[in-house]
């Protein structure tokens, strides 16, 4: 364990992991923005359906996650480019917003179907909403650091992915095999 902690350590200070950080961050800003947003529009306001709001509270959180994460996580200044990164992020914003769509209207109906109150279901409503797009939240930001954003960012641990560091705290595989800084080698055995 206390190797897979030194792995973490590195990867936290490379240029991919504070770049992580950032994402993450800004991910916390999105869900703050869309979970207020779908519980105004429907656990208050009642303003539609559970899927209406849901995708509302999505294209209202991604503006600031998109220039957030440009501009911030990523450091790109300048001009956006329409079909490099404008288009991509919105196509991946709404994938994410097709699967969230889902889950909500699964947790309304589940919800409905169990004669719940409206504040339960509200509740189910959000839940499922931040459910599915934590699961896809690992892929985004694989795509946006090797696809969308992350032309300038190089990382000093082997391939840059999250999805080491992930395999390492979630003990899905014996090992995990690294560079460090320094360019020599690290093996991170699983406890």
């Amino acid at each position: 364990m206390a190797a897979g902690l030194e792995y973490l350590k590195r990867f936290l200070v490379s240029p991919t992991g504070k770049t992580a950080v950032k994402y993450s961050a800004v991910s916390a800003i999105s869900i703050v923005v869309s979970q207020a947003v779908l519980a105004l529009t429907y656990g208050v306001g009642r303003v539609a359906s559970a899927v209406d709001c849901n995708f509302i509270a999505t294209a209202v959180a991604t503006v600031p996650s998109y220039y957030l994460n440009r501009r911030w996580a990523w450091g790109k200044r300048g001009s956006s480019h329409l079909f490099r990164e404008v288009i991509p992020f919105w196509v991946t914003a709404f994938a994410g917003l097709v699967f969230s769509l889902w889950a909500v209207h699964l947790a309304e109906s589940s919800a409905h179907n169990a004669h719940l109150s409206h504040l339960a279901t509200s509740v189910i409503v959000n839940f499922a909403s931040l459910a599915s797009y934590g699961i896809l939240w690992v892929g985004k930001f694989i795509l946006f650091n090797r696809y969308l954003f992350g032309s300038r960012v190089s990382s000093s641990i082997g391939s840059g992915d999250a999805t080491e560091v992930l395999s390492v705290l979630e003990g899905d595989a014996a090992s995990v095999l690294g560079e460090a800084a320094g360019g020599e080698k690290v093996l991170v055995e699983r406890d």
